[in-house]
C-alpha cells in the first residue's frame, strides 16, 4: 500500500476510485463503503484508495476538543493495509485547506490532480469551505469533470445506523460490547508504556501505564481487557481508566494489569483491547479495601 501526504500521487494511482471521509474507527459502516469500493474498482480494473484528513476537521476547528479519536493515525494506516487498500492520501487539514471551496476541490484536486473516475462517499458527506459541498454538488459536476459518484447507504445494525458519532456516545457510556459490535472488533487503545508512580507494584498488582493522548475518554472505571505486546503476545488483564482517587491523583491514566506476566515493558508499545465494563472508578478508604476490590475484579474477569 502506498501512502501519500499530499495530492501529488504517481501516475499509477491516477484515474482510480477514491473513498473520501474521516474513517475514524473503521467501523462496519466504513468497511461497507470500502468493500463496495474495492469490488467495483476490481471489476473496472482500476486502483482503489482512501482520502482522509489529519487532524480530524472537528478537532482543527475546535481546539478545545482534545479527546475525540476512536482510532490513532497509526491504527488507521494499519487497518487500511489489512483491508487491502491500494493507496491512501493523508491530507493535513490546516487553515489553507479549510478555505478551499467545494467547487475548487472538485475541479483542481479531484479532477486535475488526482483524475478520479469513481468517488465513494456516505450519505451525510460534506466538504469544502463552510461545508457547502455535498452529494448534490458532486452529482451536478459529474459530466463536466468526467467522474461518477457512488453513495453508500448507511449500515443499519439493530435498527440503528452505525456511525462514529454513535460509537463515541457509547464509549462515553462504557457500553464497550455495543462499541465492539459496531466496530466489528474490540476497541483498542495503543501507546507506549510510561513510567508511573509504581503504586500498583507496591500493592501487589503491577500495571502498565498509558496516556490516552487524543483518544476518546471512556466511562471511568475498570474493564476486562486483552493486551497485545510486540504485536504478537496476547494476554488477558484488567484495565483501570481514571484518576486513581484513592491515591489522590489528578492525571487521567490508563493502567493495565496483565495476568501472569512479569516482564518489564517500559517504553514498549502495547495495544489494549477493551471487552467489558466491570465497575465504576471508586475512592477507597484505605489500601486494604482497594486490594480486596482488585482481587474481586480479577476473579470476575477470569471467570
Amino acid at each position: 500500500m502506498k501512502i501519500y501526504k499530499n495530492f501529488n500521487i504517481k501516475k499509477t494511482f491516477k484515474n482510480s476510485a477514491l473513498a473520501i471521509g474521516n474513517f475514524d474507527g473503521f467501523h462496519l459502516g466504513h468497511q461497507k463503503v470500502i468493500k463496495t469500493g474495492k469490488l467495483i474498482s476490481r471489476k473496472k480494473k482500476i486502483k482503489f484508495g482512501l482520502l482522509f484528513f489529519q487532524p480530524l476537521p472537528v478537532m482543527f476547528f475546535n481546539k478545545k476538543i482534545k479527546n475525540h479519536r476512536i482510532h490513532s493515525l497509526s491504527q488507521k494506516i494499519d487497518t487500511s493495509k489489512k483491508l487491502g487498500i491500494d493507496f491512501i492520501i493523508i491530507k493535513k487539514f490546516d487553515r489553507a485547506f479549510s478555505k478551499i471551496s467545494a467547487e475548487n476541490f472538485i475541479e483542481n484536486i479531484l479532477f486535475k490532480k488526482l483524475k478520479i473516475k469513481l468517488i465513494f462517499i456516505s450519505q451525510n458527506f460534506r466538504f469544502g469551505k463552510n461545508r457547502k459541498g455535498n452529494i448534490k454538488l458532486l452529482k451536478k459536476m459529474e459530466k463536466i469533470f468526467k467522474y461518477k459518484t457512488i453513495t453508500i447507504i448507511p449500515l443499519n445494525k439493530n435498527r440503528t445506523n452505525v456511525s462514529s458519532t454513535l460509537i463515541r456516545k457509547n464509549i462515553k457510556q462504557g457500553k464497550i460490547s455495543t462499541v465492539n459490535n459496531m466496530l466489528g472488533r474490540p476497541w483498542t487503545i495503543e501507546g507506549k508504556v510510561k513510567r508511573g508512580e509504581k503504586k500498583g507494584r507496591q500493592i501487589g498488582f503491577p500495571t502498565c501505564n498509558l496516556s490516552l493522548a487524543n483518544y476518546m475518554v471512556p466511562k471511568l472505571g475498570v474493564y476486562a481487557a486483552e493486551i497485545i505486546i510486540d504485536r504478537r503476545i496476547k494476554k488477558k488483564g484488567i484495565v483501570n481508566i481514571g484518576y486513581k482517587p484513592t491515591f489522590r491523583n489528578k492525571k487521567l491514566t490508563l493502567e493495565a494489569h496483565i495476568f501472569d506476566f512479569k516482564k518489564n515493558l517500559y517504553d514498549k508499545r502495547i495495544s489494549v483491547m477493551l471487552h467489558k465494563f466491570i465497575r465504576n472508578e471508586k475512592k477507597f478508604k484505605n489500601i486494604f479495601e482497594l486490594k480486596e476490590q482488585i482481587k474481586k475484579d480479577i476473579k470476575k474477569v477470569k471467570i
